[in-house]
């Protein structure tokens, strides 16, 4: 579940069950649980957790890259095993729509049967917010935290944001004993809780920082009713810029889980992400393509997707590139928008050509500006093609000829 104005993460997310498993390398309490894929192995899974926790009763979840999953039908109690094999039958294979899916839902191809931490004892359980990111503005890691964790934490965050606590981290001296202490005290912790909220919240930070992630969010974080703190659900986004140093996390992604489109992107080095427009862009540079998204937003279009081919666009990537904006439907033109510092002009524009003809039958207009070195001989290569393409070099131009395509 995520709070409102926590930022989109565009690095690689993970399942529940295996951020839960990060979590507890680093000395975070957990929910603990079992995770299957088929039906036939879930009485296995139910005595295995219940030998390993003395649990009665379970809780199935299934496991997606989706937030909302106990309001959409995707997190279920049962209470003896036929209904646990019931509701694993219920809920793996379901096309689970969330908030954050979507009308389309998402395929559950995995459940966790994790055990219930919602016993009696000697005082009500309580469930509180907390996540672990990075504030750009500051330069400085932040735990964001609340007394009000569970289901309606967005809800809590645009009603009542006087109850959202934060505390930013000197990353000269990271997290330190008096700032857990401070987050223990403000959620109202004393006694063996407050000692058990302090190990949690530096365990936490810890597995945030040394695994370099983008986002820890764990919501709810449990106070049980015999003082323990547990994370019961967990999501992470690691650093996809930082994945070259942990191997073992970079082999937890999913393809499944993320767009086709977007997972064939990688494969050419393209950073690529999908939006909801009538306009396909192709830029070198990121600073670049948000500008051409704002162009294209001023001539009366929407950008249909993200992408940038990077400093060193080739014929290849510029042909990925073309290949991949095409798979969507929605898309009525295509800009290229190219700066040619370290990339030549004439280069890419040769390449866009050589792309054109290898794809063939290219129904959507092409508007291609291209501004630096060779940015002459490049607009040259163009017009001199035959194609249905056309050049500009100025941005107005690119602007210009966007509006026309579309009116």
């Amino acid at each position: 579940m995520r709070l409102l104005f926590l930022p989109q993460n565009f690095g690689m997310n993970i399942h529940e069950y295996q951020a839960k498993e990060i979590l507890k390398s680093y000395g975070v309490a957990i929910q603990e649980g079992v995770v299957v894929d088929q039906l036939e192995n879930a009485e296995a899974a139910v005595k295995e957790l219940q030998d390993k926790t003395g649990t009665d009763w379970v809780v199935v979840k299934a496991q997606i890259h989706a937030g909302g999953r106990g309001k959409g039908g995707g997190v279920k109690l049962a209470k003896s095993m036929d209904e646990a094999k019931q509701r694993v039958s219920d809920i793996l294979g379901m096309q689970l729509i969330t908030p954050q899916t979507g009308p389309e839902g998402k395929k559950v191809n995995k459940v966790l049967i994790a055990q219930d931490v919602y016993y009696p004892g000697a005082s009500e359980p309580k469930e509180f917010y907390m996540s672990v990111l990075l504030d750009r503005a500051l330069g400085k890691n932040v735990i964001i935290y609340t007394t009000e964790g569970g289901m309606d934490i967005e809800e809590v965050a645009e009603t009542h944001p006087d109850k959202i606590h934060k505390e930013w981290i000197d990353p000269a001296t990271g997290l330190l004993p008096f700032q857990a202490r401070k987050i223990a005290f403000n959620l109202g912790l004393s006694g063996n809780g407050m000692k058990e909220m302090v190990r949690f919240v530096s365990a936490l930070y810890k597995a945030y920082e040394q695994t370099d992630s983008s986002l820890f969010e764990i919501n709810p974080v449990l106070k049980t009713s015999d003082d323990k703190i547990i994370a019961v659900d967990a999501k992470v986004n690691l650093d996809d810029n930082a994945l070259f140093r942990h191997k073992n996390l970079a082999d937890l992604r999913d393809e499944s889980e993320e767009d086709p489109t977007e997972v064939e992107a990688k494969k050419f080095n393209l950073n690529y992400v999908k939006l909801d427009g009538n306009v396909g862009c192709m830029v070198n540079g990121a600073g670049l393509a948000m500008a051409t998204m704002d162009i294209i937003k001023l001539s009366g279009g929407d950008p249909a997707n993200f992408l940038d081919v990077g400093g060193t666009a080739s014929a290849e990537t510029v042909e990925a590139g073309f290949r991949i904006i095409l798979k969507d439907p929605n898309v009525k033109a295509i800009l290229i928008n190219i700066f040619g510092g370290i990339v030549r002009c004439d280069r890419v524009a040769q390449g866009v050509v050589d792309a054109y003809k290898n794809i063939g039958d290219i129904r959507v207009p092409i508007i291609v500006r291209l501004q630096g070195t060779n940015a002459e001989e490049a607009k040259k290569i163009i017009d001199e093609s035959g194609l249905e393409v056309h050049s500009a070099i100025l941005l107005q131009e690119a602007a210009d000829a966007v509006k026309h395509v579309l009116s």
